[in-house]
C-alpha cells in the first residue's frame, strides 16, 4: 500500500526581516526598511533588499519570511506578466496590486499555510496616491502613513505626530530616518544599513543603502537594569 506523505506547512519563520515603514508626501510615496536577515535571533545576512517596484506604478516593501516574499514576488511577476500580455495600453495600479495581495494572503490563511509576511504597498497613478498594507492573515486598510513590525508601535506615533500632506522629498527622508533610527536603538533585529525608495508619477527610484548617525552615550543605554527590581 502506498502511504501518503504528509502536508508540509510553515510552522515557524527561519530567516526574516523586521519593519518597513511608508508614507505619503508631496510628489508620491517614500518607503525605509533595514537591510538585516535575522536567522532566529541571530542577525546573520546584512544586504537583503526588502523593497522592490512591482510594475509601472507600484512599490512594496516586506517584514518577516524573506523566502515567502521572494513567493510572493514570483506571484506578482505572473500577475505583472499576465497583465502586459493584454497589451491594452493600461497596467495594473497600486490599489489593485494591494487588491490582488490581501486576496493571496487570506486565501493562505484559510488553508492553514499563511505567507509569513506583513506587507506595505505604495504607488502612484494618474495622480492618485495609494498607500496600504496586509498581514499575514489577510488584514489590511490604507492611510497616509504605515508601518510593520515593531514600527506599528514604535514609529507610527512619531508618524501621527509629525506627518502632514505638504511633506517635501527632503523632510520625508528626514521623518523617515527619524522613525528608523528609533527603531534601531530599540529592535533587537534591526541593522544599520538602511535602504530609502520612492515611487512618483516618473516611476520607482530605489536609493543606496546608507547608515544612520547614532549616539549610545545615553545612561539610561550604558546601565539599562539601574533600578529595576530583581535583576541581575
Amino acid at each position: 500500500m502506498a502511504t501518503v506523505g504528509e502536508t508540509q506547512r510553515t510552522l515557524y519563520p527561519y530567516v526574516t526581516g523586521s519593519s518597513v515603514v511608508a508614507i505619503k508626501y508631496k510628489d508620491g510615496i517614500l518607503m525605509a526598511a533595514d537591510m538585516g536577515g535575522s536567522y532566529g535571533s541571530t542577525l546573520r545576512y546584512k544586504s537583503v533588499e526588502r523593497i522592490k517596484p512591482i510594475g509601472k506604478h507600484s512599490l512594496l516593501g516586506a517584514s518577516g519570511e524573506i523566502s515567502d516574499f521572494q513567493e510572493i514576488l514570483r506571484y506578482l511577476d505572473e500577475l505583472i506578466l499576465y497583465d502586459n500580455m493584454w497589451d491594452d495600453g493600461n497596467s495594473l495600479g497600486p490599489k489593485e496590486v494591494h487588491n490582488y495581495l490581501t486576496r493571496v494572503m487570506y486565501n493562505r490563511r484559510n488553508k492553514f499555510n499563511p505567507l509569513w509576511n506583513a506587507l506595505v504597498l505604495g504607488g502612484v497613478k494618474n495622480g492618485e496616491k495609494y498607500l496600504g498594507m496586509v498581514n499575514m492573515i489577510g488584514i489590511n486598510f490604507e492611510d497616509n502613513h504605515v508601518a510593520t513590525g515593531l514600527g506599528n508601535h514604535l514609529a507610527r506615533p512619531i508618524l501621527r505626530e509629525e506627518w502632514h500632506e505638504s511633506l517635501t522629498f527632503e523632510e520625508g527622508v528626514k521623518l523617515l530616518e527619524k522613525c528608523m533610527r528609533v527603531l534601531l536603538y530599540r529592535d533587537r533585529s534591526a541593522v544599520n544599513k538602511i535602504q530609502i525608495s520612492k515611487i512618483t508619477e516618473e516611476g520607482a527610484t530605489l536609493f543606496p543603502p546608507f547608515s544612520l548617525k547614532t549616539y549610545w552615550e545615553f545612561s539610561a543605554f550604558k546601565n539599562p537594569t539601574v533600578g529595576a527590581e530583581g535583576s541581575w
